[in-house]
């Protein structure tokens, strides 16, 4: 587990890309357990890309980039589908996060 400063992770890709993408990655493989992997490579590759962890009042968040099912070419999928699919992923993220850098939520 890594010493977690919240100062040092506003630089988070400096100070911290080991640790993110090791959250990412955990994320990513247990999405990829779960769910359809052509359907979860493309959320990686085509939504979560553009995605940006953040760190703020003691917890972590993911925000998305503007318009995913626009962004998502790889797969078709109905629109509620994939946001369920998104908000279960970007969960998954946000507890891997806190894993990973020793955050309790």
């Amino acid at each position: 587990m890594t010493d977690f400063d919240p100062e040092k992770f506003e630089d988070k890709y400096a100070n911290y890309f080991p640790e993110l993408q090791r959250a990412y990655k955990n994320a990513f493989e247990t999405m990829n357990d779960e769910f359809d992997s052509s359907l979860i490579h493309g959320v990686d590759q085509q939504i979560l890309n553009e995605s940006e962890p953040f760190y703020e009042d003691g917890d972590f968040s993911v925000q998305l980039p503007e318009n995913p099912a626009e962004r998502l070419t790889a797969v078709e999928i109905d629109d509620d589908e994939l946001d369920a699919v998104l908000d279960r992923y970007v969960d998954e993220i946000e507890g891997e996060l806190r894993r990973v850098f020793g955050v309790e939520a």
